[in-house]
Order: structure tokens, then C-alpha cells, then sequence
């Protein structure tokens, strides 16, 4: 559901959030990515800190420059004035993947559970487009939206210690990019030479919410050639 007219939250004294609805949708992400721009690009001296998720923006500000009243106010008049009509998506990413083998464990069991074979599994997730929903549980994993419904398939039931940097999971009806060594339990299916994640650099985060995302099948001395010298880098 969509609701009429946002909602207003208060997190703790000096956060709010801001909800649009109760679901995952386009229509619903095109009004969390409008506010978050907004609040970007508008000079509020009081804001410390914008977070989008898929159906509601955090907004974290000064109670010391503006008191909670106004900046209510404030986030409540945006909310209602956003300029949908003139939504603009961000870029267009093409992340290349190299599917299955020891890059992706669990593309068999992906394919066994969907009644599909690995090539039909590789053909359908590349096939998509993927927006950029929001970004969580570590710096730099975006969870994306638009994932065809028939390669769902369900975490892992023991998650692994160590996922590699880059590798493309499925979670239900979820895909997204491990950007760093961590443990995790989505279905690993690909892996990108790509950095998804670079702390050494100004912008650290190869995508953004708002931005597409296509994924592109290589082979592994593709894969190898990329993920050597300058080809990871973006």
C-alpha cells in the first residue's frame, strides 16, 4: 500500500522518518529518492544526515539550529510537494558477472529449486533491470529491486562465514552485491571483478539509490582479465 500522504515519524530527539507506504515498489522508491534529492540539494543548515530505505527516508538534523516543530513542518511541506512528474532515475550501471563454477556455489541449487537450468537461471537475471532501492546492512551492498519471481529462492539455511567481495546473491525475491569479505546467508550465484566498495577512494560507493542496475554474463578468463592490474577498477 501507498499511502495518501506521508507519514511522519519520530525515531528519537533528534530524528525523524518520513514513510510513503508499506511495500516495495517503483512508484514507492520514485517518492523515497524525490524527498532524499530534495533534502540533498536543499540548504537546511540543521541536517546532519538523509537515509533512504525502500519505502521511507531518515532524516537526522541539529536541534540546536532548528527545533523539532519546524523541521516536522518542514519535512511534512516536501513530502506533500515533490516533483514526481520531473523524477529523474540515476545512471545506468552495468555490472559484469561471471556466473556459477567457484563463483557462483549456488547456481545449481538455485536452478534445482526453480525447475530451471543453470543457463535459464543466468539467462533470466541477466535479463533484468535493477533499481537501486536502497543501501544497507554494511557500506555499499545495494539491494535491488525487479528481480524476476521465477529465481526466487530462499537463503541459505546456515549462512556462510566468508562471502567474497562481489559476489551476486539471491534472498527470496531480492538480489544484491556483497562489497566486502563478510558472512551472509543469500544464495551466491556470480561474482563481479568490479569494486563495488572503496574506502581509499573520495566517493567510495559504486552505485547510489536511484541508479539502474544491468548485469552482464562473462566468462572466467574475462573475469580474470578484469580482476587484474587496473581492470577492477571502475
Amino acid at each position: 500500500m501507498i499511502y495518501p500522504e506521508a507519514r511522519l515519524f519520530v525515531v528519537s530527539d533528534t530524528a525523524y522518518s518520513v514513510e510513503f507506504g508499506d511495500e516495495i515498489s517503483e512508484q514507492l522508491q520514485y517518492r523515497v529518492v524525490a524527498l532524499t534529492r530534495l533534502l540533498d540539494e536543499a540548504p537546511i543548515p540543521a541536517l546532519i544526515e538523509v537515509i533512504p530505505s525502500y519505502r521511507s527516508v531518515m532524516i537526522e538534523y541539529n536541534p540546536l539550529i532548528m527545533d523539532a516543530k519546524s523541521m516536522a513542518e518542514l519535512l511534512m511541506n516536501l513530502s506533500r510537494h515533490q516533483p514526481r512528474q520531473t523524477f529523474k532515475s540515476g545512471r545506468t550501471v552495468e555490472i559484469p558477472v561471471c556466473y556459477g563454477g567457484a563463483f557462483g556455489p549456488d547456481l545449481a541449487d538455485v536452478a534445482t529449486q526453480t525447475c530451471l537450468s543453470e543457463e535459464g537461471v543466468v539467462k533470466i537475471h541477466s535479463s533484468s533491470s535493477y533499481p537501486v532501492y536502497m543501501m544497507g546492512f554494511m557500506p555499499g551492498f545495494p539491494f535491488l529491486g525487479g528481480m524476476d519471481k521465477r529465481i526466487a529462492a530462499p537463503r541459505l539455511s546456515t549462512p556462510r562465514l566468508i562471502i567474497h567481495p562481489g559476489s551476486v546473491g539471491i534472498a527470496g525475491e531480492q538480489t544484491g552485491i556483497y562489497p566486502c569479505a563478510t558472512p551472509g546467508g543469500w544464495r551466491i550465484i556470480g561474482r563481479t571483478p568490479l569494486s563495488i566498495f572503496d574506502k581509499s577512494k573520495q566517493d567510495p560507493f559504486l552505485l547510489a539509490v536511484g541508479d539502474t542496475v544491468h548485469f552482464l554474463p562473462i566468462d572466467e578468463a574475462t573475469y580474470l582479465a578484469m580482476s587484474s592490474g587496473d581492470g577492477a577498477q571502475r
